[in-house]
């Protein structure tokens, strides 16, 4: 089945990820139907079948694509021709960015990760320890090279900066005070200052 476009120019895969997104962020993956999804996203059952093959597949997608932007991104960020202290900079602050302008994938993942098969819920975490892993051979780069302070364990640093990422859900709003950009830069000059040596 092609991947036909719409009057607006989005596929047919991206209406149904649109549509699971909003519902899901709204009612919760428990509570919504695949019948409510196609008809959101004004499509058949056969077509959502066709291109995810269940429910729990638009689930799995839905984290997925954030996590895959970011690790492109983190790819291009950390073989820049720089120096670590920028790439990492960089790197901190754009996972808070991404998360940001994806906060409805977010959310959904973190209420709704444990209904995830055991197969897929491995696989979405091999994913995100990978990020994590590269994340983190920059912050052992720095160390290695005495740019940053080896007072603290690489592995802690990650936490550290994961655990502020994975909490934004929790506080951030959009018509609040600060915008992504700032509070990315906020939280990243966190981390750059508990490095320094």
């Amino acid at each position: 089945m092609p991947k036909t476009k719409d009057g607006d120019g989005t596929t047919v895969p991206q209406r149904l990820l649109a549509a699971a997104t909003r519902l899901f962020a709204d009612r919760g993956y428990d509570r919504t139907s695949v019948q409510e999804i196609v008809e959101a996203a004004g499509v058949t059952k056969g077509a959502l079948y066709h291109y995810f093959g269940s429910k729990e597949d638009l689930l799995q997608e839905v984290y997925s694509r954030t996590l895959r932007l970011q690790q492109e991104r983190l790819d291009a960020v950390a073989g820049a021709d720089a120096p670590v202290t920028d790439r990492l900079r960089d790197a901190a602050a754009d996972v808070v960015v991404t998360t940001l302008e994806n906060l409805d994938d977010a959310v959904i993942f973190q209420r709704s990760m444990h209904q995830l098969s055991p197969q897929k819920l491995r696989q979405v975490r091999a994913e995100r320890r990978h990020y994590h892993e590269c994340f983190r051979a920059l912050i052992e780069e720095g160390q290695t090279s005495g740019v940053f302070s080896t007072a603290t364990p690489a592995d802690l640093v990650v936490d550290y900066h994961f655990g502020s990422v994975h909490h934004l859900p929790a506080w951030y709003r959009a018509d609040g005070p600060l915008s992504p950009r700032q509070i990315a830069d906020h939280l990243a000059g966190l981390l750059m200052r508990a490095l320094r040596p």
